[in-house]
């Protein structure tokens, strides 16, 4: 079976290099998702008190940064499809718009950090709130430099140079620790500060890796011949349009799987402190597996788009398919690693009996939707590199918001005086609200892959029929 063996032999190739650009990533990911389970796993030395504070706190952080990330995330695809059409002499002049771009991001989301404990004040216990308005004002002054660490980094992979990612992001995460744990605990002339001391200690981090990335792009060989920073134009409105009507969908598409996991964390906040803080190392671990899909997700929107600019649809559906074989068996080990390990994982975080049971049942829920998540993460991926972001932006609406959200509210219940009244819903708690992610990921997987499906072969039968037969 000669076609059968050219195929396996083609899936392999493509398996390998999908491999090998987002290996990186997945580290990158996982450093910057480690920046978060760092702060846990130190608010949890501090105290339940602090660590229910980040619990509501880093959800709150991350909601605001995720239409921030999303709309940066215009960059990949631009980059890589001007790549590998071998234009690369407009690749410069694109990412210095981009960065004007990133400036306006991240002033708005500094803004929107610093009136966000206002808004969480009238949903959250008063004994919390004074720790998470801490984390937030520290944490606050790191949103400029957010911004533009994601468009130097996603400049480097639209061109396929994942090694910095990786690099920057895990000495971001190494220098994390022992800043975080000395401005939360007090370092020599420094009193401790608690949860403001952990907001802070991430805001140093990111404006150090900024630092690093900008000598690292500037300084490379491999970008030399873009001239990232050879000149600095006046914002253009007509390409910063561009970035945006390509970028805001898939701002919209990232913003709406984050905030379902965060409006679920705010309304598990209802259930009591136990409650939150057994969400918030569950969720936590899950988030940390979800880095590993997200990174092959995002070497996979570099191969369709290099492959779309190429004007080859074929080797845009190879590279779907191995971004989806590479994504079957990594879930494969998280679903294991959940299943198997949630008591050991909780017990990192927290001494707490009950938060520990209740984390471990919560990561056997994670488990189950290891393989959802991960295929709608890859498939995202996949349509992003064919710059189809408005239609998977609706779909991510209806099945986050029209239906995972909906179903875990009536499943899980909203709880009053610190979760031992049930005023709406079944009364499920944390089980019921983690069905209901359960329900809207797996919404998400079918009809994300659905779309990808028809959009590669619909430009697959385009150019077969436009190639001459004889």
């Amino acid at each position: 079976m000669p076609h059968a063996e050219s195929s396996r032999a083609r899936l392999w190739r493509e398996v390998r290099a999908t491999t090998l650009l987002s290996a990186p990533l997945v580290i990158g990911q996982l450093s910057s998702m480690g920046m978060n389970v760092v702060d846990t796993w130190l608010a949890g030395r501090h105290g339940t008190q602090t660590l229910a504070a980040i619990g509501v706190g880093a959800p709150a952080w991350s909601v605001v940064i995720l239409l921030c990330i999303g709309v940066l995330m215009a960059v990949p695809p631009s980059v890589a499809q001007l790549d590998g059409a071998g234009r690369r002499a407009e690749i410069g002049p694109l990412f210095r718009q981009a960065l004007w771009l990133a400036l306006a991001l991240g002033l708005g989301l500094f803004l929107v950090i610093r009136t966000a404990p206002r808004v969480l004040a009238a949903f959250i216990a008063p004994e919390v709130m004074p720790g998470v308005a801490g984390f937030l004002a520290g944490i606050g002054w790191g949103a400029p430099a957010l911004a533009f660490y994601f468009c130097l980094r996603y400049l480097a992979e639209g061109v396929a140079w994942t090694v910095p990612t990786m690099a920057i992001g895990a000495g971001g995460l190494a220098l994390l620790l022992p800043v975080g744990w000395g401005l939360m605990e007090g370092w020599g002339p420094v009193p401790g500060l608690g949860a403001y001391g952990l907001g802070l200690a991430t805001a140093l981090v990111l404006w150090t890796q900024v630092a690093c990335f900008v000598l690292v792009l500037a300084r490379s060989r491999r970008c030399a011949d873009l001239g990232l920073f050879a000149r600095f134009e006046r914002p253009d409105p007509r390409a910063i349009g561009a970035l945006l009507r390509l970028g805001v969908p898939m701002g919209i598409a990232i913003f709406m799987e984050g905030s379902l996991f965060v409006a679920t964390a705010l309304l598990i906040a209802t259930l009591g402190t136990t409650a939150i803080a057994a969400h918030q190392v569950a969720i936590l671990a899950a988030s940390a597996t979800f880095m590993v899909p997200l990174g092959v997700a995002m070497g996979t929107t570099v191969r369709v788009g290099q492959a779309k600019g190429a004007g080859d649809p074929a080797g845009v559906r190879w590279a779907a398919r191995a971004g989806w074989t590479v994504g079957l068996a990594t879930q494969t080990l998280s679903a294991l690693l959940l299943a198997l390990g949630g008591a050991w994982i909780a017990a990192l975080f927290t001494r707490d009996p009950a938060v520990v049971a209740l984390a471990a049942t919560l990561m056997l829920f994670a488990a189950v939707f290891q393989y959802t998540d991960g295929l709608q993460a890859i498939s995202a991926g996949a349509l992003r590199g064919l710059k189809d972001t408005r239609i998977p932006a609706w779909i991510t609406v209806l099945s986050y918001w029209g239906l995972g959200l909906p179903v875990a509210i009536g499943l899980g219940g909203i709880g009053a005086e610190g979760g031992a009244r049930i005023v709406f819903g079944l009364g499920w708690g944390p089980t019921g609200y983690w069905t209901g992610l359960i329900v809207g990921l797996s919404a998400a997987a079918v009809l994300l892959t659905w779309r990808f499906l028809m959009r590669s072969s619909r430009d697959l039968r385009a150019v077969t029929a436009a190639t001459p037969t004889g």
